[in-house]
């Protein structure tokens, strides 16, 4: 992904980095009913929704509809597009953004968060 594709750049006011790793990236995401996002790239991710919300993604001549509850978890391939919350509802999600996969060089196993 460019920089310019990330989209805490092309949307700053509306993703926010609030957990980053050598293994993940962790975005919240907020909008209000209306809100457009400009054409971004989003790794493999696991979207997980803390509103229900409706949305239109799309990217030039394709679209899809979504209407998801709050609450789920949700795998998210990897895909460039820009997003309208069409709904009556904010959109109020968190991406946690997959990185290259790597091993632990002690073969150890720190247990619990870090």
């Amino acid at each position: 992904m460019k920089p310019t594709d990330d989209p805490t750049v092309t949307d700053p006011d509306l993703y926010r980095v609030v957990f980053e790793n050598d293994r993940v990236r962790v975005l919240e995401y907020f909008d209000e009913p209306g809100a457009q996002t400009h054409p971004h790239d989003h790794p493999d991710s696991v979207m997980i929704t803390l509103s229900a919300f409706r949305r239109r993604v799309s990217l030039g001549g394709e679209q899809r509809d979504l209407e998801l509850p709050a609450a789920q978890a949700r795998w998210v391939g990897a895909q460039r597009h820009s997003g309208h919350n069409t709904g009556e509802t904010p959109t109020h999600v968190f991406f946690v953004e997959l990185k290259h996969s790597t091993q632990n060089p002690s073969g150890t196993t720190v247990l619990g968060p870090s």
